[in-house]
This record gives structure tokens, C-alpha cells and sequence, in this order.
């Protein structure tokens, strides 16, 4: 069967068969099911599927160890999160994990599609109308206070670690800011060392979970992407 194969876990099986049905008229096709974490993980490993879709909701803290798995396949598939289940402290769990989907199950199938297409080309996607909520600070972490930092950030540091959230490239970052891309490393290398972040990616995590609002435009109708450093 041409397309990509896709391992469906989750303890609802009445909205396992609609995935499946959603995905049968697309590049992606649900050959594989668990309503169990132990057994998708197991079918990672003897399957080898090209994407995982997991509601992690149920399951307890079992991304890292869903991923260990994932990276110990060959080819590695995508790992997507499709949960009804929103927060800042899961969202920075899932992408600490490094999975590549962070997806909420009231989107159109039109745009869970699109998603994967994008997952597939190595794009980190999760949803424009999180993003949204991140700006009207409707989501608080639930930890105990914020993390702590050397020193406070400029206004021209948040701006960049915002950019950082919106997963702008330096040029992007330089342009919308109209400042040239030197200015924008200087100001990096800051946001890093305030944050206590090795890199780009760190820096949007610590940006999620202490609040940074962003200035956020949609790249496309349903999903916003978050790109590796």
C-alpha cells in the first residue's frame, strides 16, 4: 500500500476507528492500533511505522520513554500528540521530548492532514490557536513560580525569544525587527544566557512556560510551526 503507515494509540476506541476513517482518503493510512502505552510501544519497535499518534492523556508522563523507543527503530518514525488535553507544562513536555506534533483533537480533519504532510517534511507543528492563548495568558504554568534567570530580559531580548517561539530564522527575526542579523546574534547569545538554554529550541520551551507572549501570525490556516535549532 502506497503512503504512510501510521500507529494509532488511544484508550477510546470509537475515536480510534474515526482516525481511520478520516485518514483512508489521504497519504496516510492507520495499519496499526493500541489502546494500551505498552503495546504501541512494543508495535514502535515490531512495526515500524512511519508517524505515531498518541493522546498521551491517561497515560502519565510516557513521552521520553515513547520516544527512547522511537529512536531506537532504524528509520525513526514522527511521533504527533492528538489530545484534547492543552497546558503549558504538557506542551513543553512534549517538545522537551522532541516530539514533532502537538495536535488538539477539535481541528478539521483538512487541517490534521495538512499537519502530518507537514510533520513528514520535518517541521515541528502544534496549533496556531494555542499560540493564541499564550498571548491572552489564559494557560498558567502549573509548577511552582517561574524559572529562575540570571537577569531580567530587555525589550529587545523578549522580542527576539518571542520570534524564537514563532520559530523566525535569524533573517526573519532581523526583518520583522528591522535590525541587521549581527544584532540579532548578540541579542541571542543574551536570551541564552538568561534563559540558562543551549539553543533555540530550549529558549522557546523556557518562553512557553514562563509566559512570553508572542506576536503570533499563522504560516497556514491550522497549525504553527516550531522549528528545530
Amino acid at each position: 500500500m502506497d503512503g504512510t503507515s501510521v500507529l494509532h494509540i488511544d484508550r477510546n476506541q470509537l475515536f480510534r476507528e474515526g482516525l481511520r476513517r478520516i485518514l483512508d482518503d489521504s497519504p496516510f493510512y492507520v495499519s496499526y492500533e493500541a489502546s494500551s502505552f505498552s503495546d504501541g510501544a512494543s508495535q514502535v519497535i515490531a512495526q515500524k511505522p512511519g508517524i505515531v499518534i498518541i493522546d498521551t492523556n491517561g497515560y502519565g508522563e510516557v513521552l521520553p520513554e515513547l520516544m527512547l523507543c522511537a529512536r531506537s527503530v532504524a528509520v525513526p518514525p514522527r511521533v504527533v500528540v492528538l489530545t484534547d488535553t492543552v497546558g503549558i507544562p504538557r506542551l513543553a513536555t512534549a517538545l522537551s521530548a522532541g516530539v514533532d506534533g502537538y495536535l488538539l483533537k477539535d481541528m478539521s480533519a483538512d487541517a490534521l492532514k495538512q499537519s502530518l504532510r507537514l510533520v513528514l517534511m520535518g517541521e515541528k507543528v502544534f496549533p496556531t490557536d494555542l499560540a493564541h492563548l499564550l498571548i491572552n495568558n489564559r494557560f498558567v504554568a502549573q509548577n511552582s513560580g517561574p524559572t529562575e534567570r540570571s537577569g531580567a530580559l530587555s525589550d529587545r531580548e523578549t522580542e527576539i525569544l518571542a520570534c524564537l517561539v514563532n520559530g523566525h530564522s535569524n533573517k526573519a527575526i532581523a526583518n520583522q525587527l528591522q535590525i541587521t542579523e549581527g544584532t540579532v546574534k548578540v541579542h541571542l547569545k543574551g536570551v541564552l544566557k538568561k534563559t540558562h538554554a543551549s539553543n533555540r529550541t530550549q529558549a522557546a520551551i523556557w518562553a512557553l512556560q514562563n509566559g512570553i507572549i508572542a506576536d503570533v501570525t499563522a504560516e497556514q490556516p491550522a497549525a504553527r510551526i516550531l522549528r528545530q535549532a
